[in-house]
Formats: C-alpha cells, sequence, structure tokens
C-alpha cells in the first residue's frame, strides 16, 4: 500500500465507534468542537490525511480507494465489527469508497460536503502543479473563500484561524498527491452497490460540493437521506458544530432503531 499508515486521534466517550473523516488541508481540528457533542452518544474517533495533522507524509502517487483501505486498517485495529463513519469533502469521498471496498466494516455513513464525484479532474491537477511550485501557503485566501460562509469566520474566529494554519502547515507534496487523487475518483456509477445506509450532508452556502452532489449520492444509493446545514460552507462540522451533530446524531440513532429512511 502507498499510503503511510494514518494517525487517529483517542477516543474520547462510550458506545459504538463513530470514525470521523476530514476535509483536504485540515486535520482532526475541524471536529473539535462537534466531538464532545457526538461523544454523549458514541466513542468518537478522527483521522489526519497523509501529511496533515499527525499522520506522516506520502511520497507515491495513490487512489482514494487506497485511502480508504488505509482507514479500513485503522478501523480494525480500533473495533471489532461494524463502525459508524462521517466524513467531510475528502473524507467524505473515503467514506464512500470505505462503503464500496469494506462494507463488513460501516453500519452506516454520513457523507458531508462532499460528492460521488468533485469539481473537474483538471482543476485538481492545477491545484497539485500551485502547490508544488508555490506551497499549500498560496490557497489560502481561496480555501477561506470556498470553506466558510459569509458569517462563519466571524462566528468561530480562532477555529478558522487553526484551520487555516493546518492547511498552511500540511505537507506540500501530499497534498498535491491528495489533489490527484481526488482528480480520478468518480463512484457515481457505483453507488446502487451500496447497502447500508447512507446520509448526504450538505452546507447551504458550499459551491464545491453543493445540493446537487448529496442529491446524486441519496438518489443513487439504496438507502439514502439528504439533509441541509444551513448557514454553512464547505465545513460544516467546524462551522456549525451544534447543527451538524444533531444532523448525525439523528440519523445514527434512526440506523439504530431501524428507522434511517424515515
Amino acid at each position: 500500500m502507498t499510503v503511510p499508515a494514518l494517525t487517529f486521534t483517542d477516543p474520547v466517550g462510550d458506545g459504538e465507534l463513530l470514525v470521523l473523516g476530514p476535509s483536504l488541508g485540515t486535520s482532526a481540528i475541524l471536529w473539535e468542537t462537534t466531538i464532545p457533542l457526538l461523544a454523549t452518544v458514541y466513542r468518537v474517533v478522527a483521522w489526519d490525511l497523509p501529511g496533515h495533522g499527525a499522520s506522516a507524509p506520502a511520497r507515491e502517487p495513490f487512489t482514494v480507494g487506497e485511502l480508504a483501505d488505509a482507514v479500513a486498517v485503522g478501523i480494525r485495529s480500533l473495533s471489532g465489527g461494524p463502525v459508524l463513519y462521517a466524513g467531510v469533502s475528502l473524507g467524505g469521498a473515503t467514506g464512500l469508497e470505505l462503503c464500496l471496498r469494506h462494507p463488513d466494516l460501516v453500519r452506516a455513513a454520513a457523507i458531508v460536503a462532499s460528492g460521488a464525484q468533485l469539481v473537474t479532474p483538471q482543476s485538481w491537477h492545477d491545484r497539485a502543479a500551485q502547490v508544488r511550485a508555490q506551497s499549500t501557503s498560496s490557497l489560502i485566501v481561496g480555501s477561506a473563500q470556498r470553506w466558510f460562509a459569509p458569517e462563519s469566520m466571524a462566528r468561530e474566529p480562532v477555529l478558522s484561524g487553526r484551520l487555516l494554519h493546518a492547511l498552511q502547515d500540511a505537507d506540500d507534496e501530499s497534498y498535491a498527491l491528495c489533489c490527484e487523487a481526488l482528480a480520478a475518483y468518480d463512484v457515481r456509477d457505483r453507488l446502487g452497490e451500496l447497502g447500508m445506509p447512507v446520509l448526504a450532508l450538505w452546507g447551504e452556502f458550499d459551491q464545491v460540493a453543493p445540493e446537487a452532489k448529496a442529491v446524486e449520492i441519496a438518489e443513487g444509493v439504496r438507502r439514502g437521506r439528504i439533509g441541509e446545514v444551513h448557514d454553512a460552507a464547505h465545513l460544516p462540522p467546524a462551522e456549525q458544530p451544534g447543527a451538524t451533530a444533531e444532523a448525525l446524531l439523528a440519523f445514527f440513532g434512526d440506523v439504530r432503531d431501524g428507522q434511517e429512511r424515515a
């Protein structure tokens, strides 16, 4: 496997294991204010992308599917049974691949601010080239515009700043390799294979993965549900932790009670 071992945070809370995945350019701090809310019901862990947060950098190309395989290795070290999963953007794409490649590991999944395919392959290749030439620091302004809804940075100034610092601190080559993995990522034709309950959650102001991307997932899988996080763009757990946690707790609670279509 070309993906290095991924770092998972220490579990918080008790109960069924809930695994949280990050957006490209962020780290486990994306979920920092949401985790305490989720940990009232679940045992919660988050993982970091290669070269992001606490995970070792990558030096060889990999696919989103191979990233999902690395997540599966981490999950198996933490749990003997199927888990709940929620991931944002690339973390959400990884979640769909995890469901496809390791269906025995996922009881239900929430795909947040993501899609079965994201933007255009050329845009990802262009961003990879930009980062290799100018570092992730060159992405700060554009990412702030994409990531946050109009009032989000004012509402959560400290966390927003830390997320932008996480982007600046990300390993350039690992970030570029993540971009190239997303360029090749497209599971739209395979959504119908997924039999576990799937929630597709989008942010009201998200231009990267707007409502249409969530609808495509929810209508493509066999047991899909859709939901919106108001006053959020591409990073709902950081922008609206209360609303994000509420949506996830309701969905996973219905899965537990056998009412995931409600």
